[in-house]
């Protein structure tokens, strides 16, 4: 069960598959979205599905949770390398104290340096930000600190 918008990192390495219990009539998963309006909400849910399915399990009910909302602390140290070598710098990790400090920090994912500037609050989807590293003159997204 990929990430339908970053196919290196799994669902349950991002920290969106929360719960999932199998009981003799079917399997519910409980997931949380990155956003209440993720887009890719529908292709997760089918994806889920389709996975089970295939492993035999006919019955598959997904449940969808916003409480607690997800956060990027959930994203596991395997996914934050797997996004760095992606290309996508991870969000530090904050511990529920977010602050406006968080969101003008990057390290670069291709060279490590941290001399970076915020470009864009939005990036390709509504979870990133757009950087650009003065070190190697590359941009980059980074997820935002949620």
């Amino acid at each position: 069960m990929k990430d339908p918008e970053i196919p290196v990192v799994s669902l349950v390495e991002m920290g969106i598959v929360r719960d999932v219990m199998i009981n003799d009539a079917c399997v519910i998963v409980t997931i949380t979205p990155t956003f209440s309006g993720c887009p890719a909400l529908h292709a997760m849910k089918a994806d889920i599905v389709e996975c089970l399915n295939m492993l035999g399990y006919a019955n598959v009910e997904i449940q969808t949770t916003f409480t607690p909302a997800w956060s990027t602390d959930w994203i596991t140290e395997s996914a934050r390398t797997k996004l760095r070598e992606f290309g996508l710098a991870p969000p530090p990790i904050h511990h529920g104290d977010l602050n406006v400090m968080l969101l003008e920090v990057a390290t670069c994912p291709h060279c490590g340096s941290t001399n970076t500037s915020l470009r864009n609050s939005f990036g390709s989807t509504a979870c990133r930000m757009i950087f650009y590293c003065n070190a190697c003159n590359q941009p980059f997204e980074q997820f935002k600190p949620l």
